[in-house]
Formats: C-alpha cells, structure tokens, sequence
C-alpha cells in the first residue's frame, strides 16, 4: 500500500508528519537533497533536515549524483524512510534515472515504505513532469531524455500554490493545464496524504 506525504515545504507542515504517521522516533530515513544542487537558493534542505531531526529521526544523507550504485541500493532499501528535497525537478529525474534509484524508489514505494517528497520531490511522482516546465528550467537537466516521470501517483502536484514568488507561475500552471491534467494544487501550509488509493489534502492552518 502506497504512504506517501507531498509537500511544497516541509518545514512548514512536518507537525501533520507526526498525525500521520507516528512511528518515527529512531526511524532512519534516506535524505535525498539531490534537486538543489543546481539551485541557487537552498535554505529548505536546511530545514527539512532539522525538522526531521527534531521529531526523533535519524538522517542519512544520499545524492545520487555522486553516489556509488551499491550505497544508493543500500541506503533506499535499508532505511526506514525516504525523503526527496525540493529543487529543480528535471535535474533530479535526470539524476533518478541514470543513478537507476527510480526503479528502487518505485519498489519500496509499492512495498509500502513511507515516501515523503516536498516540491520536486513531490512532481517526479507523476507520469510526466513536462507540466512544471514554467516553474523549473529543463536546460538544467541535459541529459534528461524523456520528461516521463515515476508515474506512482495519477495527479500531477503543483506545489507553492499562490505563495511568493510562485504565486503568478503557479496560476499559469493552473491555466494551461487544468483541462489536460488532474492537477492537485498545494500552497506552503498545505500537504497531500496518500494512503493506498485514498487521496487528502492536510494543512496546518
């Protein structure tokens, strides 16, 4: 069964981690913070990470960039958790697919292990990441063939939903593809629960 918690910034609704799930202390989850490194502003790895580390969780850091195949398999299929930073998302599909963590990530998601994914961590998990192409700039990801995405969830996430600076780009989103896509819109205090085949919306305000 899917367990999967979408944010746009996870700081900011971590609290609602805990109603959801609250077998955390002493847990290990595999912190992933790969889609910033092509990022100018970076402030949320920060602080995801505390905030993770402040509900009792051990943090094990993973890019998959710079990785090495067998600590990549190691460290997704061992930990208790995964978590997946914001940032540029085509960069990090692109680093997902050539690192081979996308199908180990798609595993452990259909095994049921507890997915959490703020902003482009949250987008990868569509079927194709095309839609986002107005808020991340796809020249940052090369080598990226297919802007196909993991295709774990049937809703393309769009995350910063009317919060500066995203407010203008988030609406033209919203615009453009709310007649071709199930798009599910999250602000900052907003997160999207998915267990199974239910779908919520959760906020802290």
């Amino acid at each position: 069964m899917k367990n999967l918690f979408l944010v746009s910034s996870f700081a900011e609704v971590s609290t609602e981690l805990q109603s959801f799930n609250k077998e955390l202390v002493g847990k290990t989850v595999t912190f992933i913070p790969t889609a910033s490194k092509v990022e100018k502003i970076t402030f949320y790895v920060k602080s995801g990470k505390r905030a993770l580390e402040s509900m009792g969780l051990i943090v094990d850091q993973l890019d998959l960039s710079t990785a090495k195949p067998k600590e990549i398999k190691q460290k997704l299929r061992e930990n208790n958790y995964i978590y997946v930073t914001g940032g540029n998302s085509f960069f990090l599909l692109q680093e997902l697919k050539q690192s081979g963590a996308d199908q180990m990530i798609i595993e452990e998601i259909q095994k049921g292990k507890l997915y959490i994914g703020e902003s482009a961590g949250a987008i990868v998990l569509s079927k194709t990441i095309e839609y986002i192409k107005k808020m991340d700039s796809p020249k940052k990801a090369p080598n990226l063939d297919s802007f196909a995405g993991l295709n774990i969830v049937d809703f393309y996430t769009v995350p910063h939903y009317n919060d500066i600076p995203f407010n203008k780009i988030t609406k033209d989103i919203e615009v453009q593809y709310k007649e071709q896509l199930n798009l599910c819109c999250i602000n900052n205090s907003e997160g999207i629960i998915v267990e199974g085949t239910n779908k919520r919306i959760t906020s802290t305000i």
